[in-house]
């Protein structure tokens, strides 16, 4: 009897169960095993080779192949990390690469995530600069103390560039619309390739000797190895042994040259310089106007004083009447000037209420005055219930201090038969140890006070025990008027 066909299911099991030792795994599996091992195996890597297949699609990330004379590997290089790349990538070029090793599961490709690209033969440049720096800065060349300060309003600038280059265009646009009375003398040089290292010395040693108040030495941006040459010691040299004030502008902000270590002033870009070097010619003019009016009022004032001065010592004594138009005189001035100043004073204030009311304006008062109604509206609605709360909470503490009162007060004990009984100094008698035959007390009952004298005393039981009485006590029987009877005060009560 022929066997029936089995289904690619049953015969995977058939497979499995002849076979159990077998793992079998899906593609996918397989490549996210062989990219976690290239990640752990590869943590980071640099690289170098030519850029070729450069692609850069509408999401910012970059896609390339890197490649050498036998063998060649894809890239990529996402857009948060070449926002960061200080060159622009094409076709061709010999870069370096830092990064780690991937797999691209989706296509099973090997791939180099970048983290960064530059040039090839940079970072043999960057050792170089750094070891330099360190060498110049060990003798002292880049002793702030050194750097000379850069005269307020120069005169005659020196300009060491390029004479067709767009960083003198900048500087000499930004001088004629800051400062066109400066005197500019371009000094020509190259500022880029082998014989631009001879040249910039020569233009240095030219501008020194052009009687100018500072150097200007600039060019525009370009990469590592453009702007390479003034990372010369020759050049940093040069500069630090000149006589007048030299400013570094080379390249961009980003843009670090040896020359601006050196130099007395570095700017981050020429446009810059040309601020920092040139004043404000609008605002210095400004300026001299402000001080040619102080200047006015202060020998206007310094004349009329003196011209008083000469009056009085011409005409001696001054009579009254002369002294009371002078006064007068000078009165009406300080008048018109108080005036003078009040008008301005009010004009100021009017600009002033101006701008406040078109900020105000801006704001929306109505809104806020809203917000504030309703606030004043729920507070409001709550203040009668707050203050009957808190009246009845005073009218409780009240009756509780009462109560409190009246429990503490002797005069219920004295209703009820007690004496209070004080010696002649006004001090409570409470133990019979403290009485004396002869001795005149006072007592205080309900209704008055009496005075009594001691005749006798006898020590007892306590008051919790049988009630003798303590003290015999004898008030004479003699008329009131006798200082030895009781007397008796019907006055008001006091407390002990």
């Amino acid at each position: 009897m022929p066997e029936r066909p089995t289904s690619p299911d049953q015969r995977r099991n058939n497979a499995l169960q002849a076979h159990p030792q077998r793992q079998i795994l899906s593609v996918s599996e397989l490549n996210r095993a062989a990219r976690m091992t290239i990640e752990q195996r590869f943590a980071q890597i640099w690289v170098s080779g030519e850029l070729s297949s450069f692609a850069r699609p509408s999401s910012g990330h970059w896609y390339f192949t890197l490649k050498d004379r036998d063998a060649q590997v894809r890239c990529a290089m996402f857009a948060n990390a070449n926002r960061r790349a200080r060159m622009q990538p094409a076709n061709g070029q010999q870069v370096l690469l830092r990064g780690r090793v991937s797999l691209y599961e989706g296509r099973g490709e090997f791939q180099i995530i970048v983290e960064h690209m530059e040039p090839a033969g940079e970072g043999a440049l960057r050792a170089a600069f750094e070891a330099l720096k360190r060498q110049l800065d060990a003798e002292g060349l880049f002793d702030r103390a050194l750097q000379r300060p850069l005269p307020d309003i120069p005169t005659r600038v020196a300009v060491v560039t390029s004479p067709t280059g767009a960083a003198l265009k900048d500087v000499l646009s930004v001088w004629r619309r800051r400062f066109p009375a400066l005197e500019v003398i371009v000094v020509p040089t190259a500022v880029q390739g082998t014989d631009a290292e001879a040249e910039i010395l020569r233009a240095l040693e030219r501008a020194q000797q052009l009687d100018a108040d500072l150097i200007l030495l600039t060019r525009g941006g370009g990469s590592m190895e453009d702007l390479w040459v003034f990372n010369a010691e020759s050049i940093a040299r040069a500069i630090a042994a000149t006589d007048i004030p030299v400013v570094s502008a080379i390249g961009h902000e980003i843009d670090v040259s040896i020359c601006d270590f050196v130099a007395d002033l570095r700017a981050p870009t020429p446009s810059a310089a040309a601020e920092l070097i040139a004043p404000d010619g609008e605002e210095l003019g400004a300026m001299l106007l402000t001080q040619q009016r102080r200047l006015r009022l202060v020998m206007s004032a310094a004349l009329r004083e003196r011209k008083l001065q000469s009056d009085k010592l011409a005409l001696g004594l001054i009579n009254p009447a002369r002294y009371c138009q002078q006064a007068a005189q000078r009165l009406d001035e300080l008048q018109l000037r108080l005036l003078r100043v009040t008008t301005a004073w009010q004009q100021q204030q009017q600009a002033k209420l101006a701008g406040l009311t078109s900020r105000l304006t801006t704001k929306r008062p109505d809104r806020l005055l809203a917000k504030l109604n309703q606030r004043l509206s729920t507070c409001s609605a709550r203040l009668p219930q707050l203050m009957q709360n808190t009246l009845q909470h005073g009218d409780q503490q009240v009756v509780a201090a009462a109560r409190m009162l009246e429990s503490l007060s002797p005069l219920p004990t004295l209703t009820r038969g007690y004496i209070v009984l004080r010696d002649i100094n006004g001090t409570v008698i409470s133990q019979v140890a403290q009485l004396q035959s002869g001795q005149r007390l006072q007592g205080q009952m309900q209704d008055g006070q009496f005075t009594a004298t001691v005749t006798a005393t006898r020590a007892g039981q306590t008051l919790t025990g049988v009630s003798p009485s303590a003290a015999n006590i004898i008030a004479a029987q003699s008329p009131v008027t006798d200082p030895a009877t009781i007397s008796t005060n019907n006055g008001p009560t006091a407390d002990p």
